[in-house]
């Protein structure tokens, strides 16, 4: 008697079972971090309120630049403020940030030379709180996700495969759940457990159901990650949604070197964007990189969110508004590429997008355990046949 031909779906079984198994543990690892960190940003906020907030606002601030010596002076020259975040709620205190990171080792921490923030009071110039961000909790679970506390150029490739091997086994997944009739498929759409219903049955369907419900946001997430892992695939997102292969304008504006007051420059260039710009949340900005660079500020439009943000220019030596780029300037390429990681974090959507993408996430890290446990199930099985 000649062997049954075997189909479509049994070879879509053999790759999914095999990339499951192949993927799987970076799978849960990057599932159950996704998870911890989407929340990230409300934690960290409830426990520094002390620092993020000053508890007596008066009329006038202290000028920008007098405050980053203020700081720079209280923290010691073993560091060095290289940018500044001014907030446009004048309760939120002004954040310095000391950051320089370099090196070529392999672990991702000591490639670390200073990453510390600074909280300080804007109306008496006084430091609230010192933090090291090298030892904040979530810091750590962002580089175990991003990269498995491993340089980028390990790490990341790494788990970049992993996540493009999960977005194969979510499309078979959905093609080995897909019914042959509405009456299967019917059944495959909700939990029909009983009494009698076996623990493997169960976990069969949380399986199936759960993976089907959740691959969209899951296979979102998985392609805003690729995104920071492969070159490629960003290159590939920005070609498609914009529809050019010509890479975005940069603005290229320069200081015209003078002998002025570069710390008033400095100052008056914050006064200016901030009323350029009363409606925004954030203003940051460093130092000008040499003698014809312009004072670069971000402006950050949304609280929490990073996708909303124009780019603003001012002559360093007289703090004179040079050139502009808003967010409405940057064509779509642009702004999906920006809004990455709001969309990979679900920030994009409020709090109900976090929630979807907590709840996505650990779905997406059970989906290996119970996956695994369906496989070992039926080797268990076989082997009680072929014994007997």
């Amino acid at each position: 008697m000649s062997k049954k031909k075997k189909g479509f779906k049994h070879w879509v079984g053999k790759t999914h079972l095999v990339l499951g198994l192949t993927s799987g543990l970076i799978v849960l690892l990057l599932g159950i971090t996704g998870c911890i960190f989407v929340f990230n940003q409300e934690i960290t906020n409830a426990l520094r309120e002390d620092a993020i907030y000053v508890k007596e606002v008066t009329s006038t601030p202290i000028p920008v630049s007098q405050l980053w010596k203020q700081a720079q002076a209280q923290i010691g020259d073993s560091l060095t403020i290289t940018n500044v975040t001014v907030y446009n709620d004048p309760k939120q205190s002004v954040v310095f940030h000391c950051y320089k990171f370099g090196g070529d080792n392999l672990f991702y921490y000591d490639n670390i030379d200073q990453y510390i923030s600074v909280y300080t009071n804007q109306y008496t110039g006084k430091v609230l709180k010192v933090y090291d961000e090298e030892l904040d909790f979530f810091v750590f679970i962002k580089a175990l996700h991003w990269s498995l506390l491993m340089k980028d150029s390990v790490g990341q490739v790494i788990t970049g495969w992993s996540t493009f091997i999960f977005v194969i086994m979510l499309i078979s997944g959905i093609i080995l759940w897909w019914p042959k009739n509405k009456a299967a498929r019917k059944q495959r759409l909700w939990f029909q457990w009983k009494d009698t219903t076996k623990w493997r049955r169960k976990n069969y369907d949380l399986h199936n159901i759960f993976g089907f419900y959740i691959a969209t946001v899951a296979i979102i997430i998985a392609f805003t990650g690729m995104v920071w892992a492969f070159r490629w695939f960003y290159a590939t997102v920005y070609i498609v949604a914009s529809g050019s292969i010509t890479p975005p304008e940069q603005l290229a504006s320069k200081s015209v070197i003078a002998k002025t007051d570069k710390d008033a420059a400095y100052d008056l260039a914050f006064v200016q964007v901030m009323k350029r710009h009363a409606e925004a949340d954030s203003f940051s900005s460093g130092k000008p990189a040499d003698s014809l660079a312009p004072i670069d500020i971000y402006v950050g439009q949304n609280p929490g969110t990073y996708w909303q943000s124009h780019q603003a220019q001012y002559d360093q030596y007289t703090g004179k508004f040079i050139a502009e780029r808003l967010h409405t300037d940057k064509n779509f390429g642009e702004q999906l590429l920006t809004a990455n990681y709001d969309i990979h974090v679900g920030a994009i959507l409020g709090l109900p997008g976090k929630i979807l993408a907590f709840i996505a996430s650990f779905i997406s890290a059970m989906l290996p355990v119970t996956g695994f446990l369906i496989w070992r199930g039926r080797v268990k099985k076989s082997v009680k046949v072929a014994a007997k």
